[in-house]
């Protein structure tokens, strides 16, 4: 059996090569992002949101009532439209 090249250090090279890399890649990982929110982003989630703070626990409150008691009923037309509203995209 013949080997070529015995002394060849050029595979050893490669593989020095690549441990260089991946030791670039953790300092990379090692960075935090950053995210800043618009204002025009914050005010589209105030307007989203209309109920806040009481007035939402009240509502909470008037529906928890309401299921507990055996009173709330589901507007299905309402459902079915939503739910094709969404899939549609509309």
């Amino acid at each position: 059996m013949r080997i070529n090249e015995p002394n060849r250090i050029g595979a050893l090279n490669a593989y020095q090569k690549t441990q260089g890399v991946q030791k670039k890649g953790k300092n990379e990982l090692m960075k935090r992002d950053q995210v800043e929110i618009s204002t025009e982003a914050k005010a589209m989630l105030e307007q989203a949101a209309p109920l806040s703070g009481p007035e939402r626990q009240q509502k909470i409150n008037q529906l928890k009532e309401q299921v507990q008691s055996g009173q709330y009923q589901v507007n299905s037309e309402k459902v079915a439209d939503k739910v094709l509203r969404f899939w549609k995209g509309i």
